[in-house]
C-alpha cells in the first residue's frame, strides 16, 4: 500500500498595508501543509526596512523588537503544536481546515465521496430527461471505485476535497490499473467522470484551484471489430434452425443495416417508422445516449426483417418491431452465431453499428457527413472514430488517380531502355 507523506512547513512574512494611512506593513504566518498554503494574520505591523526576510523577525534589540519577536515565538510554537494535536487525531489536513482549526472556527471540510453521492443524486433524477440510465450505472460505478480506492490508500471512507491534487489523482490512475485491473481507457473515463464532480466544486468556489490543471487525460486508440462484406454475407446465407440463434442473428443484421445501437434497437416501436422525404420507408427517433434525432431510410433487407417478425408474438406483447432479448444474452448469442458462421471475431451487438458505418456505408460512398447524420453523432469528430474506412475504399478511391496517371504508363527504366 503507497503511503501518503505529510509536508508540513511555516515562516513569517510581511505584506504591505492597503490603506495609505497605514505606513507600516502587515505580520502574516504562512504556512503550507500537504501541499496547500495559507495565510494567517498575526495581528502584528513593522517598519519594512526593520524587517529580517530571511529569519522571519524584527532586526535589533530594542524592547519593542524583542516583545514582537517573542510573541511570533508564541505564535510559531502555537502553530506546531496544533499540527501534532491534528496528526494524533489522524485528522484531514488541509490548508483551510488548519487556518480554521488555529482560527477557533468550526468549519466542516467538504468530503469528495459525500459531494460525489449528491452528484449522482441529482444525476439519477434526471435520467430518461437529459440522461441515459447506463450513463448514470458509470458514475456509479465510479464511485464505488473511488470509495475502494481511499480505503486502500487512505484507509478512510472519505476525505476532505482540498485534498486532491496531481499526485491524488495520479494514484487513482494507478490503483485502477494494478488492483481493479481496468484497461488504459476505462481507467480514462472513471477519472473524466471524477474530473467533472471536481470541477463543479472549483466552479462552486469550494476549491481555490483545479486539481486536474496539469494532469492530461489521454485515451488510447482502440480496434473496432466489423464485419467485411464477405463476412456479412455469409451471416446472412446461413440456414439457422434454432429459433433464439435466428433471431439474434436477424436483429444483429437490422442493426448492421441501420447503424441502431442496442438501446435504440430495443425501444424501436411502430410509431419510429415514418415516410421520408423520397416517399419510402424511413426510421426516425432520437438516441437514448445522446438525444440527438436520428433518421435513417430503410434499406430493403431492413424493411424485410421488420415485416418477418411483425406477427411475433413478443414483439406484438411488448409493443416493439423486435423480440429483442437483453443485451448481454445478445452478446452471449452472437459469440455462438460467429462459431456457426465460421467468423473468426468477438462479435458484440455493438460491433453491428460499427459494420454500418464502414462495410455498409463509406466503403460503398455515402459520404461521412450522410452517416453522421444517420448514427446521430453530434460531431464529425465521433463518426471518424466509428468508422474506419477500409482497404476497399481506398483503393477504389486511388483508382481514379491511377486511370488518371495511366496504369499503362511506362516507367523512368522502360524510357531509358527506349
Amino acid at each position: 500500500m503507497i503511503r501518503t507523506m505529510q509536508t508540513f512547513s511555516q515562516r513569517f512574512i510581511i505584506r504591505k498595508s492597503k490603506s495609505n494611512r497605514q505606513p507600516n506593513s502587515s505580520i502574516y504566518a504562512r504556512i503550507n501543509v500537504n501541499g496547500s498554503r495559507v495565510e494567517i494574520s498575526a495581528n502584528r505591523h513593522c517598519e519594512p526596512d526593520k524587517w529580517d526576510h530571511a529569519k522571519g523577525r524584527l532586526i535589533g534589540r530594542t524592547e519593542q523588537a524583542r516583545e514582537l519577536n517573542d510573541y511570533l515565538n508564541t505564535v510559531e510554537l502555537r502553530v506546531y503544536e496544533l499540527h501534532k494535536e491534528q496528526i494524533a487525531a489522524k485528522a484531514t489536513i488541509t490548508g483551510k481546515s488548519f487556518k480554521s482549526a488555529f482560527l477557533g472556527e468550526d468549519e466542516k471540510p467538504r468530503m469528495l465521496i459525500e459531494i460525489f453521492e449528491h452528484h449522482n443524486d441529482q444525476f439519477k433524477a434526471l435520467v430518461g430527461k437529459d440522461y441515459a440510465v447506463n450513463t448514470y450505472k458509470k458514475y456509479y460505478t465510479c464511485l464505488n471505485s473511488l470509495k475502494s480506492f481511499l480505503n486502500w490508500k487512505f484507509k478512510k471512507s472519505d476525505i476532505a476535497i482540498e485534498t486532491i491534487g496531481n499526485q491524488f489523482i495520479n494514484d487513482f490512475e494507478f490503483y485502477l490499473k494494478t488492483e481493479r485491473n481496468i484497461q488504459h481507457n476505462g481507467v480514462m473515463g472513471d477519472i473524466k467522470k471524477l474530473k467533472k464532480v471536481v470541477r463543479q466544486c472549483v466552479a462552486n468556489g469550494w476549491l481555490d484551484r483545479d486539481p486536474f490543471m496539469n494532469f492530461k487525460i489521454r485515451m488510447k486508440e482502440t480496434t473496432r471489430e466489423i464485419l467485411h462484406e464477405h463476412e456479412l454475407n455469409k451471416m446472412e446465407e446461413k440456414i439457422i434452425l434454432t429459433d433464439r440463434l435466428s433471431i439474434v442473428r436477424d436483429i444483429f443484421l437490422f442493426s448492421c443495416y441501420t447503424g441502431l445501437s442496442y438501446s435504440d434497437m430495443v425501444k424501436l416501436t411502430e410509431k419510429d417508422l415514418t415516410i421520408g422525404i423520397d416517399g419510402k420507408k424511413w426510421i426516425c427517433t432520437s438516441r437514448t445516449k445522446t438525444g440527438t434525432d436520428s433518421r435513417i431510410p430503410l434499406l430493403p433487407i431492413a424493411n424485410s426483417l421488420i415485416l418477418k417478425y411483425k406477427d411475433h408474438p413478443k414483439a406484438i406483447v411488448t409493443g416493439r418491431l423486435f423480440p429483442v432479448l437483453t443485451n448481454q444474452k445478445m452478446n452471449s448469442y452472437l459469440k455462438e452465431l460467429a462459431d456457426i458462421c465460421q467468423i473468426n471475431k468477438e462479435l458484440t451487438f455493438h460491433c453491428a453499428r460499427h459494420t454500418f458505418a464502414t462495410t455498409v456505408t463509406l466503403s460503398n460512398g455515402v459520404p461521412i457527413e450522410t452517416v453522421s447524420k444517420m448514427l446521430g453523432h453530434r460531431t464529425l469528430r465521433t463518426t471518424q472514430v466509428y468508422a474506419k474506412v477500409l482497404d476497399k475504399k481506398v483503393s477504389d478511391d486511388m483508382r481514379v488517380l491511377m486511370n488518371k496517371f495511366g496504369e499503362n504508363r511506362p516507367t523512368n527504366k522502360e524510357i531509358m531502355e527506349i
